[in-house]
């Protein structure tokens, strides 16, 4: 099974812990970081799926970390939620509505982290969908797309045929057993 990466940048490593105890445990490789430096390197190291930040940070704020993704294509359409117990130092910095990334305030419970996970990946996909059509493609590009979308399209139809043909085939010969167990 994939997991998921998920970088934690948080210089308690309480609320790391915590985070990695409300995430469910196999879907995720939290990778840790105590300081924004680290962070940093280790988002552009490991490629994530997600990226968890402090806003405040030593060696580099969450604030700079935040700008520094912002400067790189491939990091900013990773989804992003930026924590902190202090909600109007971030508003300082970066004005509501929230754009590019989900605000979790601590203290978190796990609903309000799944949440923010939630949000932050729709944000990320709009702003990916967003640069993306702004790539102009070629007509035989498209032509091709679509031919390949209809062909996924045909086969999963039919492996959704196939799996319920099974299910019934699977329900009789449940039933024959049940039969033959009175």
């Amino acid at each position: 099974m994939t997991t998921n990466k998920i970088v934690v940048i948080d210089d308690s490593k309480v609320i790391r812990m915590r985070v990695k105890d409300m995430l469910p445990a196999g879907n995720f490789e939290i990778i840790e970081a105590r300081d924004g430096i680290e962070g940093f390197n280790l988002i552009q190291q490991e490629n994530p799926n997600l990226i968890m930040l402090d806003f405040l940070l030593p060696k580099m704020s969450g604030w700079e970390v935040y700008q520094a993704i912002q400067k790189q294509q491939r990091l900013k359409t990773i989804p992003l939620v930026l924590m902190s117990g202090r909600k109007e130092e971030v508003t300082d910095k970066l004005p509501e509505p929230f754009e590019y990334f989900a605000f979790v305030e601590k203290p978190f419970d796990r609903e309000q982290l799944v949440e923010a996970i939630r949000e932050a990946t729709i944000k990320a996909k709009k702003l990916a969908d967003s640069e993306s059509t702004s790539i102009a493609l070629s007509s035989d590009d498209t032509l091709a797309m679509a031919k390949e979308i209809e062909s996924l399209k045909a086969t999963v139809a039919k492996m959704e045929r196939e799996t319920e043909l099974l299910k019934k085939q699977f329900a009789q010969l449940v039933n024959f057993i049940k039969q033959r167990l009175k």
